[in-house]
C-alpha cells in the first residue's frame, strides 16, 4: 500500500527534480522543449548542440555559458527523464542551468530528497521561455 506522503513524494519528483547535476521532471522536460523550439539549443547528428542565440540568451539570464565550456564535460547532452520518457537537458550546460535557477530562486530545496519546488518567479521564468519559443 502507498502512503500518502509516498505519494507526495513521487508527485513531487515527477514535477522537478535534479537527475545528478541537472533539472529534470515536468520542469526539465519544458525547459528543454522551450530551448529548442526557441533555437537556442539545436538538433546534430550526435544530438544537441547550443547556438549563439542560445549562447547570447542564457548568458541574458546569468548562465556562464564560458564555465560550462572550459571543462572536460560535454557541454550539451540529453538524458532520458524516467518519469516523462522524453529527455531533458544534461552535460555541463544542464548543470550551469540548474545552478543559475537555484541561485536566482526560481527553485528550492524542500526536504533532503532530490524533489526541487518550482516557485512563482521560476514559473514566470519558465513561462517566459515558452513564451518566447512560441513567437519564434
Amino acid at each position: 500500500m502507498t502512503s500518502l506522503r509516498q505519494s507526495r513524494e513521487a508527485r513531487a519528483l515527477g514535477h522537478a527534480r535534479s537527475c545528478y547535476d541537472h533539472l529534470a521532471g515536468a520542469c526539465g522536460v519544458r525547459l528543454h522543449d522551450a530551448l529548442l523550439d526557441q533555437g537556442w539549443l539545436a538538433p546534430t547528428r550526435g544530438g544537441l548542440d547550443l547556438t549563439a542565440p542560445g549562447e547570447a540568451g542564457l548568458g541574458d539570464l546569468g548562465v556562464d555559458v564560458a564555465a560550462a565550456r572550459s571543462g572536460r564535460r560535454v557541454l550539451v547532452r540529453t538524458c532520458l527523464d524516467w518519469t516523462e520518457r522524453r529527455p531533458h537537458l544534461a552535460g555541463a550546460l544542464g548543470a550551469a542551468l540548474l545552478d543559475t535557477a537555484l541561485a536566482r530562486g526560481w527553485f528550492v530545496r524542500p526536504g533532503s530528497t532530490r524533489a526541487l519546488r518550482l516557485t512563482e518567479l521560476g514559473a514566470q521564468a519558465l513561462d517566459g521561455l515558452e513564451a518566447r519559443s512560441a513567437g519564434a
